[in-house]
């Protein structure tokens, strides 16, 4: 049988909200399970994050998903909804939205929910900078006015750009473009606006700015939303360890090629392992030399770090077992990312960040939880 699992651990995450939330003080935390719960599994997550204030998704699909889960905290839809008709499902499923466009703020001023509705709150999106989502400085005030006029209660809400990077120029700018909206919004429209600024990069870099509402995600998860810390280094534990198992044994002689385009030649007899992962599975196919996994002995005492030859394919990869004793045998498991090597190291090796690798795994593995 192919064994290709990823396995979940829910003690992590709530290990993770609660270092959020040591970082915060006051805040509500409302975290972010879009994209299946950055490829975890809502269902899985959900159990742990129920210290948590709420929820955000990126669409109505993930939040009536969250629902019918059981999750009966604030749900935010952090695009807002795309069609009249959907906001009529948001105020009838008990959602709060974002409203960074015009047709947004017009169907919410058209269609009032009841006053004790959850839809009632709304997260009013400022284009402070990052220039995707949100209305410029002038119609954020008009927007407040309008919200406020028919009864909603309001969070004003932006979205850093480079948290990540502490010292980029544009973090402060941010800042104080935001800062000073919401004082004015308090001051002339309503003194009881909420504030939303920081996500997991700025609950790290700024959490002196957290004001009413953060909206951490793949800190959430165990891995760095920061360029200069890694995650052990932080305190966040991975949620995921992606795994399978040796399928095949061989040596290849000096010479030799292994797998398609022939891109690694054995330099002398090498001890190889083909194991059941590949692309298909979600583990990236372009990595580079560094790329390594970890394999466990059968006493699962030690775990030996491998590194990957030949080019990954759609359902198997080659590693180098040089450096694992001879007794490292057939459907000895292989950690591709867990604690070691984590998925923020696997994604260095393949240009790219832990949320891709997390968020584009495929159905194909078993699903388990710890």
């Amino acid at each position: 049988m192919r064994k290709a699992t990823i396995t979940i651990h829910p003690a992590a995450i709530s290990h993770n909200l609660l270092q959020v939330k040591h970082r915060v003080k006051s805040a509500k935390v409302l975290a972010m399970v879009k994209a299946n719960a950055y490829g975890h599994g809502v269902a899985a997550v959900l159990p742990a994050l129920q210290d948590a204030d709420g929820i955000g998704v990126a669409s109505f699909t993930e939040a009536l998903e969250a629902r019918q889960l059981g999750w009966d905290k604030t749900i935010g839809l952090v695009e807002g909804v795309f069609s009249a008709g959907e906001w009529q499902q948001a105020i009838d499923n008990h959602c709060s939205c974002v409203i960074h466009h015009r047709p947004q703020l017009d169907w919410a001023l058209a269609m009032l929910p009841p006053s004790d509705s959850p839809t009632r709150m709304v997260w009013l999106k400022y284009n402070t900078g990052m220039n995707r989502l949100g209305f410029d400085a002038e119609g954020v005030i008009k927007a407040a006015q309008l919200l406020h006029d028919a009864g909603y209660q309001l969070v004003l809400t932006t979205h850093f750009a480079n948290a990540d990077q502490r010292d980029h120029p544009l973090n402060d700018i941010q800042i104080q473009r935001f800062s000073n909206m919401l004082s004015h919004l308090r001051e002339h429209i309503d003194p009881d606006i909420k504030g939303s600024l920081c996500n997991s990069a700025a609950v790290i870099n700024f959490p002196e700015y957290a004001y009413d509402w953060v909206r951490p995600g793949i800190m959430l998860y165990g891995s760095s939303p920061v360029s200069d810390k890694q995650a052990y280094e932080l305190n966040l534990q991975p949620a995921m360890e992606f795994s399978a198992h040796i399928m095949a044994l061989q040596t290849v002689n000096t010479g030799e090629a292994i797998g398609y385009g022939s891109r690694w030649i054995a330099g002398e007899p090498t001890r190889t392992a083909l194991v059941s992962i590949g692309y298909g599975d979600g583990y990236p196919r372009v990595i580079n030399d560094k790329a390594y996994v970890c394999v466990i002995d059968h006493n699962r005492q030690n775990n030996y770090k491998c590194p990957i030859i030949g080019r990954v394919a759609m359902d198997m990869l080659v590693i180098d077992l040089s450096s694992a004793p001879v007794d490292i045998a057939l459907d000895s498991q292989v950690i591709l990312w867990g604690a070691t090597p984590h998925v923020d190291e696997v994604a260095s090796h393949a240009g790219t960040i832990g949320y891709e690798l997390l968020c584009r795994l495929s159905a194909r593995p078993e699903r388990l939880q710890a």
